[in-house]
């Protein structure tokens, strides 16, 4: 039996991509394989991730930080953005304050949202043209 293509992402929306699995510990290399697959697409897309359950371990973070780095020019290329759902007001302000050193050191833009529906509709603004600075 072949082991599914995607676990922690939710394709099925593609070009708008959905996290949906566990910052677990060791989670880094399905993370890195499937983010390779989407790349391999060759399509544009937009990822959303939920607001944040748990504390990532440092060896998954040391590890998704390098696959970035390594791929920034080919992700920048493809993804329009990394948009993050975070209902708590202040705590979307420290993230916002934190992304321009995310998209220097990454190459794609950040952004965040308080709902999820704020979340597809930027998105989908993205994906129309439309750029994070004009309004939505």
């Amino acid at each position: 039996m072949t082991e599914p293509v995607y676990t922690l992402y939710d394709v099925r929306d593609y070009p708008i991509v959905r996290f949906v699995g566990e910052a677990t510990e060791g989670y880094a290399t399905r993370w890195c394989a499937e983010m390779d697959r989407l790349l391999a697409d060759g399509g544009r897309f937009v990822l959303i991730y939920p607001p944040r359950r748990q504390e990532e371990a440092h060896a998954d973070r040391v590890a998704r930080g390098q696959w970035l780095k390594h791929n920034k020019t080919a992700l920048a290329e493809r993804c329009l953005a990394v948009i993050a759902i975070e209902p708590d007001a202040a705590r979307r302000a420290e993230m916002e304050a934190m992304y321009p050193n995310l998209v220097k050191a990454f190459g794609t833009p950040q952004a965040v949202r308080a709902t999820a529906a704020e979340a597809e509709r930027l998105a989908r603004h993205l994906l129309a043209g439309g750029g994070l600075s004009d309004g939505v």
